[in-house]
């Protein structure tokens, strides 16, 4: 008996246009014996069921459901495909725990918590093997001093906004004095901004999910951005960086990075596939957490499909897995 599942799309910030292409990866790659699939869009303007061939069909957000030429249609699960509000940031789940509906993402507690970077920095320091470079937070509208900031802090600095993702207002501040500016443009995106210093090393980006009550680390990705850092541009435009999967890590960096990111997993209860990004510092080879996504990116060029074939696996098995795991 195939389920019926909602593949929830959109959003409501400027990852929905990402979030769009993941969906597609995604509905392309579910199957279809086990699966009936209906996308649902989610965006400024409502929540709608679009066919191919028919108007745009309202969803009853009383009970989640739609009605389909007098056939009332209700999810037996929900695939979460929104990058940023509301999907990863615990609202939908929230709403969905209300309705007794399963989804494939991490629950609202987790989901709320690992959107504001500065909390979950200090939610994960103390696994051991992890560092956090550090950082200052700040409020919009609250009491804090640039010059403290800069005694406190050794440039260069990363400058993002705390809730933020697709590295969308941040800035890489190599002078001091443009780090007002940085600060300007972060704002713009969020009311909470981390102000951290910069690790030099290498860059990973590593997926991990748990699947038949097991949790496996997928081959890690090596980034080394043709840009100054690995920014909107260098994440979404094919050849824009170089992206090695998997990365090169030696045997003892190998086994310590991947127990540090089951302990990540554990210590933050995540749920269904998230990504790690990490780095390895220059010269120590000490791992540094960077931030976690709850919902990453499933685009043609984005990590996760790369680490599952590099696994040797199709998505369809992988997505299969994910949704037996989650929704039940």
């Amino acid at each position: 008996m195939k389920k019926t599942i909602a593949l929830l799309t959109g959003g409501t910030t400027g990852e929905w246009v990402v979030s769009v292409k993941s969906a597609a990866t995604i509905a392309q790659n579910i199957d279809s014996d086990l699966y009936d699939v209906y996308k649902i869009m989610l965006n400024d303007k409502g929540w709608f069921y679009e066919p191919a061939d028919s108007v745009k069909i309202a969803v009853d957000k009383n009970d989640f459901s739609i009605t389909l030429e007098g056939r009332k249609i209700k999810f037996e699960g929900v695939f979460i495909a929104i990058h940023g509000a509301p999907g990863e940031d615990g609202k939908l789940q929230g709403y969905f725990d209300m309705l007794n509906i399963p989804y494939t993402t991490c629950d609202a507690l987790t989901s709320s918590i690992t959107m504001n970077k500065g909390y979950t920095k200090a939610i994960v320091d103390g696994i051991p093997n992890l560092n956090v470079a550090r950082s200052v937070q700040i409020f919009k509208g609250g009491d804090y001093s640039v010059s403290q900031i800069k005694a406190e802090l050794k440039l260069p600095y990363f400058v993002k906004p705390n809730s933020g993702g697709s590295s969308i207002g941040m800035t890489k501040v190599k002078h001091a004095d443009d780090l007002d500016e940085a600060i300007e443009k972060a704002f713009k995106e969020d009311n909470q901004v981390l102000i951290e210093e910069f690790v030099s090393g290498r860059e990973f980006s590593i997926g991990v999910f748990k699947a038949n009550g097991e949790i496996t680390v997928l081959p890690t990705t090596e980034v080394i951005p043709s840009n100054e850092f690995f920014d909107f541009e260098a994440k979404y435009t094919p050849g824009a960086t170089k992206e090695i999967t998997p990365g090169d890590m030696n045997d003892e960096e190998y086994a310590r990075v991947h127990q540090i990111i089951k302990d990540i997993y554990v210590k933050l209860n995540c749920r269904g596939v998230v990504r790690v990004d990490y780095f390895l510092e220059e010269g120590t080879g000490k791992f540094y957490f960077i931030e976690i996504n709850t919902i990453p990116g499933q685009t043609a060029t984005s990590f996760i499909p790369q680490q599952v074939a590099a696994m040797g696996i199709s998505l369809k098995q992988f997505y299969t897995s994910l949704m037996k795991e989650t929704l039940g």
